[in-house]
């Protein structure tokens, strides 16, 4: 006989321990089932691990510009010590898992159970040689990262995001295919243990989903570094070189050479091997589940949150999946992810902190728009920091003064964007935002100074 619950939770990525805490809370009975690491891709391989080694990458580049701000360094060579970096980066890692684990093994009416979860029915989940059955069953299981379909990269070493977390020195010479978020994080803080670092990338520019001028700052300031950045690849392919790799740009260009390859194109979701078909629910081409604006599959009594709905590829869209769901099935609301605002941060350093349409959205939406800008160079506190690349800017409905959306990247941009997401959640006016009193010197003190000195934007 199966063994009964209220709920299922296959996965314990972002939403699925906060959701467990909140049913278990009503009185229900919950099996989470969990085949990997408990704590998911944020934990494990994400945002905890990278942001970790984003900020010894800080560190490093702190103490190689030292003379720029009057410190005179002596003794010797700075030297990063990459298997300290990496102890560091697991060991926080380890603390933040097993404090994760702790509370859910410790959670009343939750069992947390280790396997492989398999659809046999709507209702019915196999975990090895047990069966578990349930009236609700919410799938959480993440996503990979996508290995392309690139001539010869099956014939060589390669690494993806989550390998080249095991690094425990610094590679002679990093190659990167993709240069999206991902890539650009691990070029500029490879770069900066002291690697040379080559990005190549198919499209005519970085991370096209950026305006423009972001994307060509950001481009910038990472050259400025000496990343070389190898963009519009048209041709691309992998032959093995020696102990490392070469990698064809396009047919008329030298191949460029290796110590690593970083494959970095984007990350599929983990839905191919669940059984899906068994509870008919409904996928599309990219392997995404299709849920509704309540996050409910096609089928009755069954959720998709997280990577794997195809509705936001962040830890914190992955929480609000979590708050969704919960509230209007315990709270009796009506939330929807249809009211989210969009948010999202690059790590890069300087950071891009991102809220709302793009200029480019904006436009290819119809609407008649005013926007404020200024460049970071005429940021005091970016000045006094000597961090002066970037810019941030705010967009405006020139009809209804709605706040669309904005960019901060700059020192600071991850944090300072909340400024403005806070006000566009509040349906602030751009002229009330105008008159709001800020503190100086701070990044996000000029938001307000730039909603205030709106343009029509010229096409």
């Amino acid at each position: 006989m199966p063994e009964s619950f209220d709920a299922i939770i296959i996965g314990t990525g972002q939403a699925a321990p906060a959701l467990a805490g909140r049913l278990t809370a009503s009185g229900m009975t919950v099996a989470l089932i969990e085949r990997g690491l408990v704590g998911g891709t944020c934990v494990n391989a994400g945002c905890t691990p990278t942001k970790a080694m984003v900020a010894s990458a800080k560190a490093a580049n702190t103490i190689a510009r030292a003379a720029d701000y009057g410190i005179t360094l002596s003794g010797g060579v700075m030297r990063v010590d990459m298997a300290a970096v990496s102890d560091r980066v697991n060991a926080i890692v380890q603390a933040s898992r097993s404090g994760l684990e702790r509370w859910l093994t410790g959670m009343e009416r939750c069992t947390l159970i280790r396997g492989h979860a398999v659809f046999e029915g709507a209702r019915l989940v196999r975990v090895g040689d047990r069966q578990l059955t349930a009236g609700r069953i919410f799938l959480n299981v993440g996503a990979r990262p996508l290995i392309p379909d690139i001539p010869g990269l099956a014939a060589v070493p390669f690494l993806t995001s989550s390998t080249m977390l095991r690094l425990r020195e610094v590679p002679r010479h990093l190659v990167i295919i993709g240069g999206s978020y991902i890539g650009l994080e691990f070029a500029q803080i490879f770069r900066r243990f002291g690697a040379e670092v080559t990005v190549i990338e198919k499209g005519e520019r970085l991370i096209a989903r950026e305006d423009e001028d972001i994307s060509e700052a950001i481009r910038a300031f990472l050259e400025e570094e000496g990343i070389a950045v190898r963009s519009n690849a048209t041709c691309i392919g992998v032959t093995a070189d020696g102990d490392g790799v070469a990698v064809r740009v396009d047919r008329d260009s030298p191949m460029v050479t290796g110590s690593h390859l970083l494959v970095a194109v984007g990350r599929r979701p983990n839905t191919d091997d669940l059984g899906l078909e068994k509870a008919r629910v409904v996928t599309d081409r990219g392997g995404y589940i299709t849920v509704d604006d309540g996050l409910r599959s096609n089928v009755e009594g069954i959720w998709a949150l997280g990577d794997c709905n195809g509705r936001g590829a962040f830890t914190h869209t992955a929480y609000d999946d979590f708050q969704i769901v919960a509230h209007n099935l315990l709270d009796g609301a009506a939330r929807s992810v249809a009211h989210r605002i969009p948010a999202y941060a690059l790590y890069t350093d300087p950071p891009l902190g991102r809220v709302g349409m793009t200029l480019a959205q904006a436009r290819a939406a119809g609407r008649k728009i005013r926007v404020g800008m200024r460049p970071m160079t005429r940021v005091a506190r970016a000045v006094e920091k000597g961090e002066t690349h970037g810019l941030m800017r705010v967009i405006v409905d020139a009809e209804t003064d709605a706040i669309l959306g904005g960019a901060v990247l700059g020192p600071g941009g991850d944090e300072a964007v909340h400024e403005i997401l806070a006000a566009m959640a509040a349906g602030t006016p751009a002229t009330q935002f105008a008159e709001t009193m800020a503190i100086h010197p701070t990044v996000a003190e000029l938001l307000p100074t730039i909603a205030g000195e709106l343009s029509d934007l010229r096409s």
